[in-house]
């Protein structure tokens, strides 16, 4: 039998948007490599399933209600995780929202959404982790983001923005911190997963799926990429990872 990573095993890794797509995937991966793991979201019950799941493959994870546009929550989970196993190690921000439209319709709710999740939901993460991180002397941010963030087109305009935003927070994030703390950021292209389902309409849902989703990265791959920049030796900071479908060349 292969041994684990000696970087993975023990450590405690906290999930945001973790109860589907790249989040439940990342969780349950780094799970079975040997971490502990601790899962947030809004549905409480997908949560419950996935922990579950991991504890009848004998590892170890915990559950707790999120919602990362309300900071007070986010505190609330770093603070759940330590309490839960003593210390937090990773943290992955992983919740996200693409209801994509054209600038011309107006949709500011929509705008509002997912600057309050893309971007805001990334900064209460790093507000929250960073002093635990930096009393500990040791820490890693994980931050999935999108080749969005480095590509915009009819219809992403407000997603694209929130991004390249979390791109350029990213690296302003490992400009200044502490060597012994890591920062990572992970851009996916088109990857299994419910954000088509945020697209409110109908016509430009049906033709996300046609167009831009033909060829799609399974949710594992992602975690794949978040557990290569976790098991790095501690003076290994992987800075970015993009990765895309082999066949999707356009954006």
């Amino acid at each position: 039998m292969a041994t684990q990573p000696e970087n993975i095993v023990g450590k405690v890794i906290a999930i945001t948007g973790a109860s589907s797509g790249i989040g439940e995937a990342t969780a349950r991966y780094l799970a079975a490599k040997g971490a502990k793991i601790v899962v947030g979201a809004r549905r409480t019950d997908k949560l419950e399933a996935l922990v579950a799941e991991i504890t009848a493959a004998g590892g170890e994870a915990r559950c707790t209600t999120l919602d990362v546009t309300r900071q007070e929550q986010v505190v609330g989970f770093i603070a759940f995780a330590q309490a839960q196993f003593g210390r937090v190690d990773v943290l992955v921000s992983n919740a996200g929202l693409m209801p994509l439209s054209l600038l011309g319709n107006l949709k500011v709710a929509e705008w509002d959404q997912m600057v309050d999740v893309n971007l805001k939901g990334v900064l209460y993460g790093i507000a929250a982790a960073l002093p635990v991180f930096q009393a500990q002397d040791a820490g890693h941010f994980v931050h999935i983001t999108s080749v969005a963030d480095r590509w915009v087109g009819p219809t992403s305009s407000v997603y694209s923005a929130t991004k390249h935003a979390v791109r350029a927070l990213t690296e302003g994030l490992r400009q200044e911190v502490s060597p012994r703390i890591r920062v990572t950021l992970i851009a996916p292209g088109a990857t299994e997963s419910e954000l088509p389902n945020t697209i409110s309409d109908p016509v430009l849902k049906q033709a996300a799926v046609e167009q831009f989703r033909i060829h799609l990265l399974p949710a594992e791959a992602i975690a794949r990429a978040v557990a290569y920049a976790v098991e790095q030796p501690s003076d290994v900071d992987v800075n970015e990872v993009v990765l895309r479908p082999a066949g999707q060349k356009s954006f």
